[in-house]
């Protein structure tokens, strides 16, 4: 009687635990707005998108086109891991498709289109279809009658620091002072770097949140290159130097080996 009633409790914790985990695979919207954003009809709303790491949202990317269209975007930012290095490219490039026929998007790559050893072949095809992809540069573009510097720069993976500060440099040397300026980069936990430029406003993702986020401390578990108890991996961030940092929770599902608590994948649309 007893084993029987433990196999029951058992089982009814195992089927408890695939509900929860189901709920949070499902995505959400995370609204931010930047400090100092202004009131008088130029500010200017984007959408970050990250790790989305070819993960399937439904035929032809329906209900994450659609996310996005709800937000009625100026820019999009692609801010890395939109690839993956093992699921197939047809769930991103489907996507990518479609936003780029509708809105002005800005790539740059993260360490799993590294991993692939197709990161050419993926930067190739985001040009291809009219997204602007950075790798040390800075675009500046005019959105509700403001000047905004766009900057990005590639992922470090297999790049010496040398390389990736190089980078990070020559972008923020196209910046004018006078301009709102942007950096899009895939790693959140590379702050000592960032914080020795006044960009207003850095983008990333990576982290996954740790995959299972800690609530009420919004801590991840665990996150790569920041170790157990990671500090950046949602929401927005002030550094020392008075820059913004926001980090997006991600996209991944079925690419990770591992399933998602107090984690929610996540569309974060950006006022600033």
């Amino acid at each position: 009687m007893k084993a029987t009633r433990g196999r029951v409790i058992f089982w009814g914790i195992i089927v408890a635990l695939l509900i929860i985990s189901a709920l949070f695979e499902i995505p959400v919207t995370e609204h931010i707005e930047i400090p100092g954003t202004p009131n008088d009809g130029s500010e200017v709303t984007a959408v970050l998108v990250t790790d989305l790491h070819s993960c399937y949202y439904g035929k032809d990317q329906e209900s994450l086109v659609n996310m996005v269209k709800a937000a009625e975007p100026d820019i999009i930012f692609l801010g890395g891991d939109i690839f993956d290095d093992k699921l197939a490219d047809d769930n991103t490039e489907v996507f990518l498709r479609r936003i780029s026929e509708l809105y002005p998007c800005f790539y740059v790559t993260g360490n799993h289109e590294y991993w692939s050893e197709r990161q050419e072949q993926m930067c190739d095809f985001c040009e291809s279809v009219g997204i602007t992809v950075l790798r040390g540069d800075c675009e500046t573009v005019t959105v509700n009658g403001r000047q905004i510097d766009i900057c990005g720069v590639d992922d470090p993976t297999y790049m010496t620091d040398e390389a990736w500060n190089n980078q990070l440099t020559n972008a923020w040397e196209q910046t004018r002072e006078d301009h709102y300026r942007i950096l899009l980069s895939h790693r959140p936990e590379r702050v000592a770097e960032y914080e020795n430029y006044d960009f207003d406003l850095i983008l990333s993702g990576h982290a996954h949140a740790g995959q299972f986020r800690i609530p009420f401390f919004n801590r991840g578990v665990y996150a790569p290159n920041q170790g157990f108890g990671a500090r950046y991996i949602n929401g927005i961030y002030e550094l020392r130097n008075g820059s913004s940092m926001v980090v997006s929770r991600g996209l991944a599902r079925e690419s990770t080996p591992l399933p998602r608590f107090f984690n929610n994948p996540e569309l974060v649309v950006l006022d600033f």
